[in-house]
């Protein structure tokens, strides 16, 4: 049994609109966000081997926070390009390169890939992953790939 979680990015502020989207930064609300949802994460006793996430700022850094939180060491976040511009079938294949020695991992991305992914993944309905949603999935395989 494998765990995969999958985060959707903080609240990403719009304030400077010369940035580019890639670029944009997360709000003060994202940042309060992170913690909030990291407690709850340690509050069902859930446990985490890695976390992969897109490139873009407002991503690594939710990821690089949530991992702070969790006493995650941030340096071994992982960072996957194709998460950007991803569709469900790259958040299928980012789950599908986790190494296998890892129990548990999480996808840090983006809207709607996100919540489309998880809707393959489960058969649910969810209309919209909120920002700095999590959704865990527990997966009947023993080989991430």
């Amino acid at each position: 049994m494998k765990t995969l979680y999958l985060l959707r990015h903080a609240k990403s502020s719009w304030d400077d609109p010369e940035l580019k989207d890639f670029e944009r930064p997360l709000a003060d609300r994202g940042r309060r966000d992170v913690p909030e949802m990291a407690s709850r994460f340690q509050q069902r006793g859930s446990q985490l081997d890695c976390i992969i996430c897109s490139p873009a700022v407002r991503a690594k850094t939710t990821a690089k926070l949530m991992a702070e939180e969790l006493g995650f060491d941030a340096d071994e976040v992982a960072s996957n390009p194709e998460l950007y511009f991803a569709g469900a079938g790259m958040f299928l294949k980012a789950a599908r390169l986790v190494d296998d020695h890892f129990e548990s991992a999480m996808l840090v991305g983006h809207n709607p890939a996100i919540t489309e992914f998880a809707n393959l993944m489960t058969g649910a309905e969810i209309d919209n992953i909120p920002t700095c949603g999590l959704v865990q999935m527990s997966l009947p395989i023993e080989s991430w790939s």
